[in-house]
């Protein structure tokens, strides 16, 4: 049997991936600041602010899935929360990879999180994995990121990167964030409502975790978004189409996003049409390609 070790496998995706890696075989244990058992999974111990990391967790490890990171949407983006959005994933990275090469632990793989923000806010036709890093906060944030974890190729640890879109989950995130104003008659779409949202469910996303684990001939950056992006205007309505509710309100202006959210705005109302064609052609298969299959799952 396979062990997996995850990093951020508390959250909501990583709660997710250990339920279907688990029900699929594998072994899996957890890093988090307390070392116990919950949900009968063992976890271990670490502190990437005070740079300690119990190396128990590593013992019979064959793959390593790096989620770890503070919620982008949890709050308002003061400068400390910027801060601890950047620390919580390059500090955690850091620690996990000089880790892996200073105790010259091997594994078969080192599977790491980044986000679909490292393309910026304004993608100019559509994204590919070539395409350089944008200058937003975010892109600056999931560049160093990517940067922290591809050092484990310096110890021929394969190291693949997981470019988040929009994740579409029934738990948390978008869909319960948007679906509450809709259920109460007062859903309306984003900003112009033209941009688009490449995204993902979390059931593809968490198959694709598995996938980058199971492939050795996967390595580097793959975008983890659903083939059909749409613009927030259609998927607004479409939500609410699902949930029998109409859009009565027009656009929430982006200025308004700016005062109620802050410098979370831009990225609330980012145009991004990302491509899913270099996952396709290592063989993955989605799931829900399209958002009506998606939203017929989740609502």
């Amino acid at each position: 049997m396979k062990k997996i070790l995850i990093t951020g496998g508390t959250g909501g995706i990583g709660t997710h991936l250990t339920k279907k890696l688990i029900a699929k075989g594998y072994e899996v244990v957890l890093l988090s600041r307390k070392a116990g058992i919950k949900n009968d999974i063992r976890l271990y111990e670490w502190s990437p602010v005070h740079g300690t990391i119990d190396l128990a967790a590593f013992n019979g490890v064959n793959h390593i899935i790096n989620l770890a990171g503070a919620g982008v949407a949890d709050h308002r983006w003061t400068r400390a929360y910027k801060k601890e959005i950047y620390n919580s994933r390059i500090q955690s990275t850091k620690l996990l990879v000089n880790t892996l090469i200073q105790q010259r632990i091997q594994v078969d793989s080192l599977v790491s999180t980044s986000a679909i923000g490292i393309y910026g806010n304004e993608v100019k036709g559509i994204a590919t994995e070539n395409q350089p890093p944008g200058d937003t906060f975010l892109a600056r944030v999931c560049n160093d990121w990517e940067t922290e974890a591809n050092k484990a190729t310096q110890v021929n640890i394969r190291t693949v990167i997981i470019r988040v879109g929009i994740v579409l989950s029934k738990e948390a995130g978008f869909i319960p964030e948007v679906a509450k104003p809709i259920r109460l008659y007062a859903g309306a779409a984003l900003g112009s409502g033209k941009q688009t949202v490449s995204w993902i469910h979390i059931d593809d996303l968490c198959n694709m975790f598995m996938k980058a684990i199971e492939d050795p001939t996967m390595s580097g950056p793959y975008n983890a978004v659903a083939p059909f992006p749409v613009s927030n205007a259609d998927l607004t309505r479409s939500m609410a189409d699902k949930l029998h509710r109409p859009i009565l309100l027009p656009p929430v202006p982006k200025f308004m996003l700016q005062l109620l959210f802050g410098d979370i705005a831009s990225t609330l109302v980012a145009d991004q049409w990302v491509s899913s064609d270099h996952i396709q052609k290592t063989g993955f298969s989605f799931t829900y390609p399209t958002i009506d299959a998606a939203l017929n799952n989740l609502l």
